[in-house]
């Protein structure tokens, strides 16, 4: 059986999501997938509107072959969503032990004040960032992003 393929960067998609409505996102290097601040009513496959749209957050999420999210077009990645992707990861045993890095391959150790604002590193499955987005689009918090965000209490001083 043939192993899932990812989108090709600069691959436009669009994302049904639990509201009726529909979410935007556009792959970036493999496994990630930038997210707009970009919502219709019905679908729509219009790059120009997309593609200014700020964008919300980049995920770690693998598009599948069998997705519901439809690929509705290619462009070249310039700008922001050109850049490398950065993140932050966060020892579960010491909390003050925090790394940030990026996808092209620059590393460096960090306090946890310093990630604040940052992806940490982690995978979401489809559903989830469908979920993440029409939280945001409805002005509500979404519990799977709250419990992702840095650590800060209990460092001690």
């Amino acid at each position: 059986m043939p192993k899932p393929r990812s989108a090709a960067p600069g691959t436009f998609v669009r994302i049904p999501l639990p509201d009726g409505t529909f979410g935007y996102g556009r792959s970036l290097s493999a496994p990630y997938t930038a997210f707009y601040a970009h919502r219709t009513e019905k679908p729509s496959a219009d790059l120009d509107e997309i593609e200014p749209a700020p964008i919300l957050f980049i995920g770690c999420v693998t598009i599948r072959a069998a997705s519901r999210w439809v690929r509705i077009g290619v462009r070249k990645l310039t700008g922001d969503v050109a850049k490398p992707v950065v993140r932050f990861w966060q020892d579960l045993v010491d909390p003050r032990n925090c790394v940030i890095y990026d996808s092209a391959g620059a590393e460096r150790s960090a306090t946890p004040e310093e990630c604040v604002g940052l992806e940490r590193a982690s995978a979401w499955e489809e559903h989830h960032i469908e979920q993440r987005l029409t939280d945001w689009f409805m002005g509500r918090p979404n519990p799977a992003e709250l419990h992702s965000r840095v650590r800060l209490l209990g460092l001690g001083d």
